[in-house]
């Protein structure tokens, strides 16, 4: 199962992959226009505040199409994955979440939803997901907005940076409210997605 998974896992990658080297719609070539390029940043600025094993912080925050999301409503009923990205508009943030669509069936076999946060505001996530894939549909997950306070919940957690964005973080989370998987990315780099299929292989089922 592990190996069948993470195979699939390599083709959805490579399918994003080739679909960013061929030709591509108006839609894509405007977000592309819109991307802001940013310089290579401290990997890592800040100190985790929660580990493996411990309850996740709950949060209640807006989505820009869900409504208000909050953590405790997918208790019993899901595992979480939550996707802290810095910025909107940026290289690798516009790169990561369309690659969670193109892998929608993982986490359909393992009974995950996503959760984008970012410490945007709506309108910003608003123009930002509308533009973000190359077939001009939206991510399929609720992304949701740190804003206000801002960076509340990424300071919960331990990955409010200095500047006041967030890390480039996973923290996956059982059906119970258990944190199971942490990893805080190199924030000039997209999470592998065989890592993640393996941390949700691990879940209790």
């Amino acid at each position: 199962m592990k190996n069948r998974l993470i195979k699939r896992c390599s083709q959805a990658v490579f399918v994003l992959l080739f679909s960013a080297g061929a030709t591509v719609s108006a839609q894509t070539h405007m977000l592309q226009e819109n991307i802001f390029e940013v310089e290579n940043l401290k990997p890592t600025d800040s100190v985790l505040k929660v580990r493996e094993g411990d309850i996740a912080p709950g949060f209640s925050l807006p989505s820009v199409h869900h409504g208000l999301v909050s953590l405790s409503g997918f208790r019993g009923k899901k595992n979480v994955l939550l996707s802290f990205v810095p910025a909107a508009w940026t290289p690798v943030c516009s790169g990561q979440w369309p690659g969670y669509n193109m892998a929608r069936f993982i986490f359909d076999e393992h009974e995950t939803i996503v959760l984008g946060i970012t410490v945007d505001n709506i309108p910003t996530l608003y123009a930002w997901t509308n533009q973000m894939t190359t077939d001009g549909s939206r991510v399929w997950f609720p992304v949701l907005s740190d804003f206000y306070p801002h960076g509340l919940t990424a300071e919960n957690y331990g990955v409010l940076r200095g500047a006041g964005t967030s890390e480039r973080a996973i923290f996956i989370i059982d059906k119970e409210g258990i944190i199971r998987h942490i990893d805080v990315h190199d924030i000039n780099k997209r999470p592998p997605l065989e890592e993640i299929v393996e941390a949700l292989e691990k879940l209790p089922r």
